[in-house]
């Protein structure tokens, strides 16, 4: 055992240490939630990892965005996590996509086999694509409902995507996999807490986005361990 996971081994046993070093995840999307996600993962002691995120990072991701600094505005967040994740764990065995992955994509990567799929994607359509792909191969997969208009930090729940209540996007996702055939099976990450109407904003010229929503420090990285914590104790 590495000196460095030796706090989590007192925690999880040998056995199970060795079981997550075993295990591949993949992460798609490394915003707020997903980055954050990603190194609670990494930090666990997973010893294969596949993260995915075409975006570039901006001075307006630095309130809530793992790998947002001054030093690393305009570079790929891809790159930036997929370093800091190695300078965590030098033998973490890496692959980094630097890509906006849907349709076919999204099939080949998960055709590479992992043992749990996480879905931290913005965007509607590819989310929906990974979420049902993974579904038609058995993959577990947990997947982060809204985070943004959020400020309460207790309202956030973890359940299957049949019990989650009071979350727009998780009502959007429900209804679209409802036609694909798929109720439940999904654990979803999720807060039931309103969203000020006044925190919202119509953009244009974004991609993949029709509005922004305003965002607190904590929120999303609170989604992504919840998540991490859904992976750790699901693969031990």
């Amino acid at each position: 055992m590495t000196e460095w996971l030796s706090r989590t081994e007192l925690l999880l046993g040998e056995e199970k240490i060795k079981g997550l070093q075993q295990s591949n995840v993949l992460v798609v999307g490394l915003g707020g939630v997903g980055a954050y996600a990603a190194e609670m993962i990494c930090r666990a002691g997973v010893g294969s990892m596949t993260i995915v995120d075409g975006d570039m990072i901006n001075s307006s991701n630095r309130n809530r965005q793992l790998p947002a600094l001054v030093s690393t505005d305009g570079r790929p967040k891809a790159v930036v996590m997929g370093e800091r994740l190695l300078d965590i764990n030098p033998g973490l065995n890496l692959t980094v996509l630097q890509e906006y992955i849907r349709d076919e994509r999204i099939v080949e990567i998960l055709d590479r086999g992992f043992d749990y799929v996480v879905d931290a994607i913005d965007t509607l359509s590819p989310k929906i694509f990974l979420i049902y792909h993974s579904v038609q191969r058995n993959l577990p997969v947990v997947s982060s409902m809204g985070a943004g208009g959020k400020r309460d930090t207790s309202l956030i729940k973890i359940s299957d995507i049949s019990e989650s209540y009071n979350c727009k996007l998780a009502r959007i996702l429900r209804k679209r996999l409802h036609k694909l055939g798929i109720r439940e099976g999904v654990k979803v990450v999720f807060s039931p807490e309103p969203v000020p109407g006044e925190s919202i904003i119509r953009v244009e010229g974004e991609r993949n986005k029709k509005s922004n929503v305003g965002t607190i420090s904590f929120m999303p990285p609170a989604f992504g361990c919840a998540i991490a914590s859904v992976v750790i104790n699901d693969l031990t």
